[in-house]
């Protein structure tokens, strides 16, 4: 019965990949091999040792037919549509969240805030004890799996939530789970690509699991005309996805065998930590200024709604930053692997600055969309870029730690930056939120200047 599921859903997930790859390739018609980049001296030196990465899951080498999609391995893709899945489970969820807190249990904004930021920063900080039992284990499946699952079975709680208390707990699970399966997954997806193509794969990943995440919102649209705004129903609908995504990876997804030349032990060991050198403790802190200046995509939500669209439009808010989320990720994930990741990151922030300035001027839905639009853009620049600068300055076999403590120092910055989005939303109003988002980009350009600035200096 395990083999015939697993055909089964081998074959769905092959069904997916062939239709997301004419989903890009539409877009790249004049794609060749000309995108094809010689293999880059890998982690252990150079050469194919065992199971480096450039050798793992038999990725191409030398092919004058495939396009650079065709060149990232299968479980990258299997890795995005299970992405695809919860993401499309939770953004049913989430779209309506914000607004369900406020409409049908009287919250505040500030509660609002409360709620994201504790959920968002728990599911960041439970990543580094993840990522460091998957690299003390050798196997990361497993913990992505139970991550997914645990996820999935959070999802009922929300429908039947009486309180702001209930729907904390059920966020706290359900992120829980998120953080459980987080490092392992990033690191199953260093793991499986070809270091050459890394950065397409973070960048294909994230596309797919972003198909999901505006999926997700015009469902519940969708749902919520159909049923007359109600939020209850909607929620229910929303395991079923949650519960697909968990099935597709137990029996889809087979990990590459990692060998190790060292002896196992504990990563979080002082000697494990120093060799996460100084390149990889600077992306840490970039990261996490990122963090302060890109608060809960909640308020978008909140935003949207006050331009005065009826409550079950107001989702499109996240289809519509999806939508331009999910075009933009490959892309610019593909450019990461031929450009320098500073300007990269530079220009991501550039963007957030645009869409906080546009949010903050006007309410009118025009405005907020383009706004939306610019965030949309900003994360498809930034996301799949960090999760690389992380995978290139952090030990292979310490990725899932190296992922673990990026996410930490994110998940207390997530935390800081909901809370007092919520305070200036409450306090000051809603145009206050997005300036002081603004100002946090201004921050971190002044972070990316300065690492060359104390180079020269040093010299």
């Amino acid at each position: 019965m395990c083999d015939a599921q697993a055909r089964t859903l081998g074959a769905l997930a092959h069904d997916a990949k062939s239709f997301l790859i004419d989903l890009f390739e539409s877009r790249e018609n004049d794609e060749s091999i000309r995108d094809f980049q010689p293999p880059q001296p890998d982690d252990h030196g150079p050469g194919c040792h065992g199971a480096t990465d450039r050798c793992r899951m038999g990725a191409p080498m030398t092919t004058s037919t495939k396009s650079a999609l065709r060149q990232i391995p299968a479980g990258v893709w299997v890795l995005g549509i299970v992405s695809m899945l919860m993401d499309i489970s939770s953004e049913m969820i989430h779209s309506l969240l914000p607004m369900f807190m406020i409409a049908t249990l009287g919250a505040s904004a500030l509660a609002v805030g409360l709620v994201e930021g504790m959920a968002e920063s728990t599911a960041l900080i439970v990543k580094i004890f993840s990522g460091a039992l998957s690299d003390y284990l050798g196997r990361r499946k497993g913990l992505a799996v139970f991550g997914y699952a645990m996820s999935a079975l959070t999802k009922p709680l929300f429908a039947v939530a009486p309180t702001v208390g209930i729907v904390l707990t059920a966020r706290l699970l359900d992120r829980v789970g998120k953080g459980i399966r987080g490092a392992p997954r990033d690191a199953l997806v260093a793991d499986i690509a070809p270091r050459h193509l890394r950065g397409a794969a973070f960048g294909l990943r994230q596309s797919i699991d972003t198909v999901g995440a505006f999926l997700g919102p015009l469902l519940a649209v969708g749902l919520m005309l159909l049923w007359a705004n109600d939020f209850r129903a909607v929620f229910w609908v929303a395991a079923i996805p949650g519960l697909m995504a968990v099935a597709l990876l137990f029996f889809g997804l087979r990990e590459p065998q990692r060998h190790s030349t060292t002896e196992r032990t504990n990563p979080i060991r002082r000697e494990n930590l120093s060799r996460l050198g100084g390149p990889y403790w600077w992306v840490v802190g970039i990261g996490a200024v990122f963090t302060l200046a890109r608060f809960s995509e909640a308020f978008l939500v909140l935003r949207a709604q006050q331009s005065g669209v009826p409550v079950a439009l107001v989702p499109l808010v996240m289809v519509a930053m999806n939508l331009v989320y999910a075009l933009s990720a490959y892309p610019f994930g593909k450019l990461s692997d031929r450009m320098s990741h500073r300007t990269l990151l530079a220009l991501g922030l550039i963007v957030l600055i645009a869409a906080d300035l546009v949010l903050a001027i006007s309410d009118h839905w025009g405005v907020v969309l383009a706004g939306v639009a610019l965030w949309g853009i900003h994360m498809g620049i930034t996301q799949g870029l960090l999760a690389t600068m992380v995978a290139d300055t952090a030990p292979a076999d310490l990725r899932g730690t190296a992922y673990g403590f990026f996410n930490l120092v994110s998940g207390v910055a997530m935390l800081l930056a909901s809370v007092l989005a919520g305070l200036l939303w409450d306090r000051l109003g809603a145009s206050f939120t997005f300036y002081a988002g603004a100002i946090f980009c201004v921050v971190a350009l002044v972070g990316l200047a300065w690492q060359p600035i104390m180079r020269m200096v040093r010299a």
